[in-house]
């Protein structure tokens, strides 16, 4: 009977301390629980969910897998947080997803012509992405898919490193890459890319977020009024590819240099997957592109020393998000800052050549704020 009744006891016992310790449980801003993003991979390394804060209420949360943004709080008009951003509640979501929610891209975003290019009179193959004749986003098991090892040593800064190993994905060299994530105190989120080589190769990282500003990720996006500070664009052939040209956007649908809504854009065009030539050239300093959602009056401003930035608006995305959201065509666009697509195989382009004792620097700049 004695012993009966202490089981009990220490059953009631472990019970509890289970409980308080679930209680004790701190969920971000956004309502993530942290616990969910820590694993050791088959390696043996760590991942955990890294949350980045400023005074201001604004609030970022990063995973390792593709250094991933997976969640981003924003204060609106009303100065409620909202999160824009389409992502997963837990890690093991991004493992067996084939999305690029949040993610670093590479070793080269964008398309790749038949997966193929040559440099210094090598000839080089890439995997190919499913039945894609070109290599998409640095490949299947590109950056998004790969483990980065992240440093954090304030609230408001975190570094990522990643090694990748000469042919991973076809592509020569081995690379070590940087990237570092600042938030600061005037709502601005700057993405710093570093990385060097042992040989020649070709480098074009990107982030990959999917946004939403009326901070509603089940609603459309199609009233947010797009800026995009660029007159041409690179025109595509049948397989998505840059035809090598560049157009006038004037007296197109894909003119964005006055404001307009993606409702009335696709209504002409039919959904974006396009690059744009920048007129800012490099300069940071300089708009970029622009994005605002009369919803939350929540405004988005893009800064870059790219050429190039990427409208994509996904057409046939159906896939259940955060907090058992169905995520859908037309309720999120990205805006991702960009070398063309294409350049090793388009000798007219700007190089996305990397060689060895080249440093390699590029900046992007999210700055949020609200317009009442």
């Amino acid at each position: 009977m004695k012993k009966s009744i202490s089981f009990i006891i220490a059953i009631s016992l472990l019970f509890t301390l289970s409980c308080k310790k679930e209680s004790a449980v701190v969920l971000t801003d956004s309502g993530l629980n942290p616990i969910l993003f820590q694993s050791i991979n088959s390696d043996g390394k760590k991942s955990d969910l890294f949350v980045l804060k400023n005074k201001n209420g604004m609030e970022i949360c990063v995973t390792n897998i593709g250094m991933r943004i997976v969640s981003l709080m924003v204060p609106d008009k009303n100065g409620e947080k909202k999160d824009i951003v389409l992502g997963f509640d837990r890690l093991e979501q991004y493992e067996n997803s084939d999305n690029y929610f949040g993610a670093v891209t590479g070793r080269y975003t964008n398309r790749i012509a038949n997966a193929k290019f040559v440099l210094d009179r090598v000839s080089y193959e890439l995997r190919k992405k499913f039945d894609d004749p070109n290599s998409l986003h640095g490949g299947p098991n590109g950056f998004h898919t790969q483990y980065f090892t992240i440093t954090q040593e304030n609230e408001t800064e975190i570094k990522g490193n990643y090694f990748s190993k000469n042919k991973e994905e076809g592509f020569p060299g081995d690379l070590s890459i940087t990237v570092t994530y600042k938030l600061a105190d005037d709502n601005t989120l700057s993405i710093h890319y570093e990385a060097e080589t042992n040989m020649p190769t070709v480098f074009n990282p990107s982030n990959h977020s999917y946004f939403n500003l009326s901070g509603d990720l089940s609603q459309s996006v199609l009233d947010h009024q797009i800026y995009i500070n660029a007159s041409t664009y690179t025109p595509l052939n049948e397989n998505m590819i840059p035809t090598g040209e560049f157009k006038d956007i004037k007296d197109t649908c894909f003119d964005f240099t006055q404001a307009k809504t993606l409702e009335s854009g696709i209504a002409e065009c039919g959904n974006y997957d396009l690059n744009y030539v920048l007129g800012s050239e490099g300069d940071i300093s300089v708009l970029a592109a622009k994005a605002f959602s009369p919803t939350s009056g929540i405004t988005m401003e893009v800064y870059t020393t790219e050429p190039g930035i990427q409208l994509y608006t996904p057409e046939d995305l159906q896939v259940t998000g955060k907090k058992g959201i169905v995520y859908k065509g037309n309720n999120s666009f990205c805006l991702e800052t960009q070398h063309y697509p294409d350049s090793p195989n388009q000798p007219n382009f700007p190089t996305t050549v990397l060689r060895p004792g080249e440093p390699f620097s590029t900046t992007t700049i999210y700055k949020f704020s609200t317009n009442k």
